[in-house]
């Protein structure tokens, strides 16, 4: 049931962004002939009064087809109420309409969580917990005399404070310290004890000590006191969730050979989602914000076969007064859309084979 659930939530997140294109054709009177969730072959179909609406083998996203390019259309090719016909502005709003659609519907299931359920905080504690010893890493933790349930509290006289950068301040100066003896400040229990420990290089040089590391503190609940407050609330937690994601892209991209591994397909994804539905299924709302979050900011980047990639190409018109040859356009779009459809499933065979979720999507839940 738990991966039932988050297939849904995908399910869910990308007919709300094909719907935004549909309604924002609709509303402007713009002919769409098909609304169709996945690629490839048609698993089902029904033919309404004027679209096709269909579910596809190859569930990568999904896409709302115009009339305008399609052989078998009895629609005249100059009729004003076919996309390419429109202005740009009009076409502008259609395609960018997908991604402002994942933005307010993640904001409207952050709402809705504080309303309900209430926003999942974690209340941090000073220093980072050793929940337990890596079993197959060397003995430099043990040697140091570390323990499960210690709580760093400092290294090398640096306090590691109440927040969720104190993993990240330990690690670093764990792995920026291979074969250098490092002083730790231990509370084990009611003790509180002075470690040296001498991380060991690890096949990439940095240094580790073979521990796993968490926050320190506890999991608690926000719920909202009003309407106001449940509003505030929410957009609180809209602003912390997209300012991670915007980190985490920008990792990527400055950092592309070591945060590549991180890139969760769809697999990955449904089973980050079924975790959460088994723990804690209230969290739901709160990863599908994630993702509707992360599918807006995916799709508006100007590569081809993405929203990004069209609204290039409608700029390049309202500068050049001209649109570019459609069998250009043509070519390029199908380029990027097999390109696309090949990391997806690049995506989906390596995250079947590990079934690891990301780490840095696992972080934002902590």
């Amino acid at each position: 049931m738990s991966i039932l659930a988050a297939i849904a939530v995908l399910a869910v997140l990308i007919v709300v962004h094909e719907l935004g294109h549909f309604m924002a054709a609709r509303l402007q009177g713009i002919y769409a002939n098909r609304f169709s969730l996945g690629f490839g072959p048609v698993l089902w179909k029904y033919q309404g009064p004027d679209t096709e609406y269909a579910i596809r083998a190859f569930p990568l996203g999904g896409f709302v087809g115009f009339p305008d390019d399609d052989p078998d259309s009895d629609i005249p090719p100059d009729d004003p109420n076919l996309l390419r016909n429109r202005p740009v502005l009009d076409r502008a709003i259609v395609i960018s309409a997908g991604v402002i659609a994942n933005l307010i519907f993640a904001y409207f299931l952050l709402v809705v969580q504080v309303g309900t359920v209430g926003i999942t905080d974690f209340n941090y504690q000073p220093g980072v917990q050793v929940p337990e010893i890596a079993a197959e890493s060397s003995l430099v933790a043990k040697e140091a005399g570390i323990k499960p349930g210690d709580v760093i509290l400092a290294v090398e006289d640096q306090p590691l404070g109440a927040s969720r950068n104190a993993i990240l301040t330990l690690m670093t100066e764990i792995q920026n310290s291979p074969n250098q003896p490092l002083e730790l400040s231990i509370k084990r229990g009611e003790q509180t004890l002075s470690l040296d420990v001498t991380p060991e290089p690890g096949d990439d040089g940095k240094g580790r000590i073979g521990v796993q590391l968490a926050p320190n503190g506890e999991i608690v609940r926000n719920y909202a006191d009003g309407l106001v407050e449940m509003f505030t609330i929410a957009a609180d937690e809209y602003q912390r969730l997209s300012t991670e994601i915007a980190k985490g892209f920008g990792q990527l991209i400055s950092n592309f050979g070591e945060t590549a591994e991180q890139v969760s397909g769809p697999v990955a994804i449904v089973a980050i989602g079924a975790n959460i539905a088994r723990s804690d299924a209230g969290n739901l709302f709160q990863f599908a914000a994630l993702i509707s979050i992360n599918l807006a900011i995916i799709n508006i980047l100007p590569l081809p076969a993405l929203d990004g990639g069209q609204l290039a190409f409608l700029a390049i018109e309202g500068i050049r007064g001209k649109p570019i040859p459609t069998e250009v356009q043509q070519n390029i779009m199908q380029t990027g859309l097999v390109l696309l459809l090949g990391l997806g499933l690049f995506l989906i065979v390596r995250d079947t084979a590990n079934l690891v979720p990301s780490s840095w999507v696992q972080n934002l839940f902590q």
